[in-house]
């Protein structure tokens, strides 16, 4: 007897596989650009971007805010610290809690990136006209909600 055949996933067309593919590769475009020039990896990278709109969050905060988990944070976050580019300081009301944000050398750094994070996002959304573009982040939006929603009710 034969047995009974297992069903297959097809991996190029499942959404979740094809939308990891795609931000490893835009992801990996984006670091080596920021490796080469500024010798940020692009969780360091991430950081920064979220104390450039959100200064004085915790650790904590980046964390979910970037969806990374803790420890690769809190390495990266180390290396920033070292290198004088984010300045960690006690919460004067709750003396347990670090706020983070960047020194005026991240600062430096921040703004000469957040101009080719911007160009490569253009470059990228060519392919698209504007009413696609447009709909394209209605469409996004709308699955960041309804994951969220998902997540929920598991």
């Amino acid at each position: 007897m034969n047995p009974k055949p297992h069903p297959i996933l097809t991996l190029e067309r499942y959404l979740p596989y094809r939308l990891s593919i795609l931000s490893n590769r835009v992801s990996r475009t984006i670091a080596e650009k920021y490796k080469d020039k500024f010798g940020l990896s692009v969780t360091e990278w991430r950081i920064m971007a979220v104390l450039g709109e959100y200064p004085g969050v915790s650790a904590d905060e980046v964390s979910n805010k970037t969806q990374i988990e803790k420890s690769l944070i809190s390495r990266a976050l180390q290396k920033l610290l070292s290198r004088h580019l984010v300045v960690r300081e006690v919460d004067a009301q709750d003396r347990r809690r670090q706020n983070l944000r960047l020194s005026r050398t991240g600062l430096d750094v921040y703004s000469q990136i957040v101009p080719l994070s911007e160009n490569y996002q253009k470059q990228l959304l060519t392919c698209f006209n504007a009413r696609e573009r447009e709909q394209f982040d209605r469409l996004i939006d709308r699955l960041y909600q309804h994951a969220d929603e998902i997540e929920l009710k598991a």
